[in-house]
């Protein structure tokens, strides 16, 4: 066994693993930095301009939150009704094996409210306006667009990336009140079809002492930022080099993950923020 385990370490890979994960690696860390110094640009437009051209600007992010936030709606309300109807569902007959069916309030409130409610729909708000952002911008790229505007004297970061951030920050905030309400309350119909003994008041006292005042300042801070960050790292990728009209489809699913990777990073803060308060 030790001989196997010796021969296991001293072996050396071959040299195009090395070569693979190394050049894995290395864009990585590239891409990182790219976005990291687009993201700091935008903010510092967003800081810096925040009050310049708001005839122009309010218009285009008011446009934005209709297309991340209103349109959206309807399948936000869904969802809420399908997530009430998951938890609640496999929460029953759990807790009903242990008789302890009256923390189903304090379950929906910290699955609902911290975790899912936001993640879901982040990811809602990623695959309808986040894609479109990348093909909107990378054809808008790809046809000279952004070059016309920089003629003009029109800062593309400031007329195209910040209403995007400001729209998306507010749409994704909105829609995830709506579907934490949505899920809490479609939570305790399922529960009252299957005859689970709680009240209405029984049930709002749950989740009143489950849910803290840190949770309405993180859920608030942790969703703006999903959808700052959606609107960044998408941006970013329609607007970062020329694209070729066929290779708008590449960055668009380049986008995506990435922008997964960003939102879940968030996430991790904070939860480190929950267990250190």
């Amino acid at each position: 066994m030790e001989s196997e385990t010796a021969f296991f370490w001293t072996t050396r890979w071959p040299r195009s693993y090395v070569s693979f994960v190394g050049h894995r690696i290395v864009r990585f860390l590239g891409a990182l930095h790219a976005l990291g110094a687009f993201a700091l640009i935008s903010f510092g437009v967003l800081i810096s301009k925040f009050g310049v051209a708001r005839a122009v600007i309010y218009p285009v992010a008011l446009a934005q939150i209709a297309r991340s936030g209103l349109r959206l709606l309807p399948m936000i309300l869904f969802l809420a009704i399908a997530l009430g109807l998951v938890i609640i569902g496999q929460t029953v007959s759990l807790l009903s094996r242990v008789g302890a069916t009256e923390f189903l309030g304090t379950v929906m409130a910290t699955v609902v409210v911290r975790e899912l409610g936001p993640l879901l729909t982040a990811l809602i708000v990623l695959s309808w306006a986040g894609t479109a952002n990348v093909v909107e911008l990378g054809t808008a790229r790809a046809l000279g667009e952004i070059e016309a505007l920089e003629v003009m004297g029109i800062d593309p970061i400031h007329y195209l990336v910040v209403p995007r951030m400001i729209g998306m920050g507010l749409a994704v905030f909105a829609l995830t009140i709506y579907l934490i309400l949505g899920a809490l309350v479609s939570g305790y119909v399922w529960a009252f079809l299957q005859d689970v003994p709680l009240t209405p008041g029984e049930y709002v006292r749950q989740l009143a002492t489950s849910v803290r005042w840190i949770d309405f300042v993180v859920l608030g801070l942790k969703t703006f930022l999903f959808g700052m960050s959606i609107a960044v790292v998408t941006c970013y990728h329609g607007l970062a080099r020329m694209l070729r009209l066929e290779e708008v489809s590449n960055a668009t699913v380049r986008a995506v993950a990435q922008t997964v990777v960003v939102c879940m990073l968030i996430d991790a803060l904070f939860i480190l923020i929950y267990l250190v308060a």
